[in-house]
């Protein structure tokens, strides 16, 4: 129903009966239900009583026991052996991945070592029940195979993925930061510092994620890594309030009213920035896609004469107009997080904060890409905004593909995109 509130269900596969086995009118996540081995029950992923994610034991009659309580990180995954006495899972550290193992029956648990930094998924035991298959991805390599003997402890990489010729040891790690916000929140983000041999103050880019309830995590740049190698950007992807990954408390700090709070942590990030000897904070440009691109509009709604340029992909230009015209299959999931536009508050609010009607405070350039046939955010939002820019002399590019949906995903297009984007920032982030 939201990222906050689903409801686990019992399916007889035979008849195709149901029935609910947690509370469906509880405010409760729960996730990856998977049977234990005599049948009794089900372990499974919930934040019932916490404001993480835990791993627990779900009885059939709907009593829950969490098992790993003693981390203040959410659990993400998990895989249960063949055998039923081993639990593979993974804890989400403020972004970066750790592995540990639970023995079901004394239900203590015991990290993997020698895992390398990144992102893990796609747990798989082996028909041994020892031998556990998972993916890993870092900055400096796209997903690879790993296993972990886990009676030894040792862990083998399996496969050595592509990089296009790229060198993985020149490839940028990111530094794990943090700021204080308006109220003193702490938030985070990863910092990608432009290569030592570029010399002076370096240009930074903000890349802000989508979802909203998504986190940025450290995984592999791919062809952005060009605006750290080639260009000596430095390159900031926060994860403010609204990501997920930090307890369902932080998760709804945006919510309705609260959307504008959020971009309140841009503001201080750009606070941070000025205090860094090594940037240049009068040479800054904000992006980001979908709900990254709401972001991107309404921070330079706020903070236009900090900044040297942005670039919206598919981004919400109003949330009424957005709420509006959206598919109506997503319309109640989005009203759960934005607000109910059917609200006369939360409309006027809607219309109060939308970057279309405060777009006279943008007066750094503005480049809008959108997919001519997105159905998440329609064309519609895109143009609108890009004519009342215009409107105003405001410099503005616009990049329209007819044949894309949310986002490109052609590789003409998204080369097309891609080189249109580093002459924008060539043009107006590094002159």
């Amino acid at each position: 129903m939201s990222i906050t509130k689903s409801t686990l269900w019992l399916v007889n596969a035979a008849s195709g009966q149901k029935e609910p086995i947690t509370d469906p009118s509880a405010q409760i996540s729960w996730s990856d239900g998977q049977f234990s081995l005599d049948g009794r029950g089900v372990w499974v992923l919930s934040d019932k009583d916490s404001d993480f994610t835990r791993l627990g034991y779900l009885d059939l009659r709907g009593s829950f026991t969490p098992v790993t309580t003693d981390f203040s990180w959410d659990v993400e995954g998990f895989e249960l052996s063949r055998d039923g006495r081993t639990i593979a899972f993974v804890v989400n550290e403020a972004g970066m991945s750790t592995l540990h193992l639970l023995d079901t029956s004394s239900r203590k648990h015991r990290p993997v070592t020698g895992v390398p930094a990144g992102v893990i998924g796609g747990l798989r035991w082996h028909a041994n029940s020892r031998d556990l298959a998972f993916s890993v991805a870092t900055a400096r390599s796209p997903s690879d195979v790993y296993s972990v003997d886990v009676t030894t402890g040792a862990v083998s990489r399996w496969t050595e993925s592509e990089i296009g010729g790229l060198v993985a040891a020149q490839l940028v790690e990111p530094e794990l930061i943090r700021w204080k916000s308006f109220d003193g929140r702490e938030i985070s983000g990863f910092y990608y510092r432009a290569p030592a041999r570029f010399t002076g103050k370096r240009p930074v880019i903000i890349s802000i994620h989508g979802g909203p309830e998504s986190q940025v995590r450290p995984g592999f740049l791919g062809r952005n890594n060009y605006y750290l190698n080639e260009l000596g950007v430095s390159i900031i992807a926060p994860n403010v309030r609204g990501s997920s990954g930090y307890g369902k408390m932080f998760v709804d700090l945006d919510n309705g009213i609260k959307r504008e709070d959020s971009v309140k942590d841009i503001g201080a990030l750009l606070d941070w920035i000025a205090t860094r000897p090594e940037l240049d904070a009068s040479r800054v440009l904000v992006t980001g896609g979908s709900y990254g691109g709401y972001m991107t509009l309404a921070v330079s709604t706020h903070y236009s004469n900090r900044l040297r340029a942005a670039v919206d992909i598919v981004g919400i230009s109003n949330f009424n107009t957005f709420l509006k015209n959206t598919e109506s299959y997503r319309r109640d999931l989005r009203r759960a997080e934005y607000g109910d536009d059917r609200d006369p508050k939360i409309s006027a609010f809607f219309e109060q904060t939308a970057p279309l009607n405060n777009a006279a405070k943008i007066r750094h350039p503005l480049f809008v890409v959108q997919g001519g046939n997105d159905p998440r955010v329609p064309r519609s939002e895109a143009e609108q905004m890009v004519n009342k820019i215009r409107e105003l002399g405001t410099p503005v590019w616009y990049l329209m593909a007819k044949d894309e949906g949310h986002g490109f995903a052609k590789k003409s297009n998204v080369d097309f995109q891609f080189y249109s984007t580093v002459m924008f920032v060539r043009q107006f982030l590094l002159q």
